[in-house]
């Protein structure tokens, strides 16, 4: 059925339940081919990434001029674009994956009960996974190297602002599946043209087995309001680092500045700075004109601001922070700054305005460090590190199907195990249960 969306645009309910159904019947295939297959998959494909950088730049270049020409922020023109080391990067991660153990070779152990039978488990896939995604065109890459490598036929949602560069990088993973006797309808793309499809999707009870949204908060919350199919919550990233009275001078400036500048524009990059009234008067406009200098607008507390105008900072950026700046998602060179009164302070602050995603301290101090590492409810924290490295990559996941901020079935980057399931398997010899 071909009806019209709320966009304007023609949406065929139809295609996409074809789409899912030819989805359903590649999962099964996929979960009973050999690992060997599925990652000379991802090999083929790093192979065609490479082959074809030159075409996927130019048709990436499409999309970026038609966001630019639309006003996109400098931070979605980031998350869009593709560069050859981007691409090359794309290339490596699903190299990576294939090297990866087969996450369906894990069974048991088993045990044996007092009847005789033995029980254990055997790790199996999902089998339809639909990923939802804004923006970046490299989680085409990512989302669909790990479903594959784990025996998962996916469904691949991107923006309509990527809508030819994710089409392009879907054609790719078609033909490296093609090229190695797999179904090319084990990894789809759904037309990214109607906002329909999302909501279509999350219905397709029975032929979807799972949904991951990866996105911001409005993309999220409409996810998990709507659908009648399960969903893992990869959430928004409000994330603090604090620098404690114990904290390293040094070392919380290069940590605070790394957190923030290196990719602004990303889910595990710095939002809010926190810091001891102990030491703000004396590291506060040193770790501020470290971030300043990379052109970092300070929004700030009442402490924070005047702590910043007396030592004669640049007030073009620094400027009194609003309610809505705490417990906010900048993904730009924006950051937040307040004075909290110790750990507590810290603590009572995150837990207030954290989202769960990534949270630091800078400290020396080895009770107060424990402190927040234990006490701080997030999917990862660090002690004197940059949240910056909440990524699967970096976790040795190979990739990320996204950073999970629920606590079921999966909290922090998503790899291989957390797309799989189990299924228990019994074992006996003609066993009854008595009445």
């Amino acid at each position: 059925m071909v009806a019209e969306a709320h966009s304007g645009t023609l949406f065929d309910s139809d295609l996409l339940v074809n789409q899912a159904q030819e989805a359903r019947s590649a999962s099964r295939l996929l979960a009973h081919s050999s690992d060997a297959q599925r990652s000379q998959a991802l090999y083929r494909l790093a192979s065609l990434l490479r082959e074809q950088v030159d075409e996927l730049l130019q048709t990436n270049a499409l999309d970026v001029e038609s966001e630019r020409e639309q006003g996109a922020s400098a931070s979605s023109l980031d998350r869009l674009a593709l560069t050859a080391s981007r691409v090359d990067a794309m290339a490596t991660s699903a190299e990576l994956v294939a090297r990866l153990p087969d996450p369906l070779a894990e069974q048991g152990p088993f045990r044996r009960l007092s009847n005789g039978l033995w029980v254990g488990q055997h790790r199996v896939p999902f089998g339809v996974i639909g990923i939802i995604f804004e923006g970046r065109p490299n989680v085409t890459i990512d989302a669909a190297s790990l479903c594959l490598k784990a025996g998962n036929a996916v469904l691949l949602r991107g923006s309509r602002s990527a809508r030819k560069s994710n089409q392009a990088l879907v054609d790719l993973i078609q033909r490296s599946l093609k090229d190695v006797g797999l179904p090319e309808s084990c990894a789809q793309g759904i037309s990214a043209e109607s906002r329909e499809t999302v909501a279509a999707l999350l219905k397709l009870r029975g032929l979807v087995d799972l949904v991951i949204p990866r996105g911001g908060r409005h993309l999220i919350d409409f996810v998990v309001e709507n659908a009648q199919v399960p969903v893992i919550e990869t959430g928004a990233g409000v994330c603090h680092t604090y620098i404690d009275r114990s904290a390293d001078p040094g070392k919380a400036e290069q940590i605070v500045v790394n957190a923030k500048v290196r990719r602004p524009s990303i889910c595990n990059a710095l939002d809010t700075v926190l810091i001891d009234r102990a030491v703000a008067q004396e590291y506060l406009p040193v770790v501020a004109r470290a971030l300043i200098s990379h052109s970092v607008t300070l929004h700030c507390d009442e402490e924070a601001y005047a702590c910043l105008i007396a030592h004669g900072l640049n007030l073009h950026h620094v400027e009194p922070a609003l309610a809505s700046d705490w417990g906010k998602e900048y993904l730009s060179l924006d950051a937040a700054v307040a004075v909290v009164d110790g750990i507590d302070g810290a603590l009572e602050h995150i837990a207030t305005f954290g989202s769960g995603h990534s949270e630091a301290i800078i400290a020396e101090h080895y009770p107060t460090a424990m402190r927040f590492l234990q006490e701080v409810d997030a999917a990862a924290v660090y002690l004197n590190a940059s949240t910056q490295f909440t990524d699967g990559g970096e976790f040795g996941l190979g990739a990320e199907i996204g950073i999970s901020t629920q606590k079921l079935h999966a909290r922090g980057p998503m790899g291989l195990r957390e797309i799989t399931t189990y299924k228990w398997v019994i074992l006996g010899d003609g066993q009854v249960r008595p009445r």
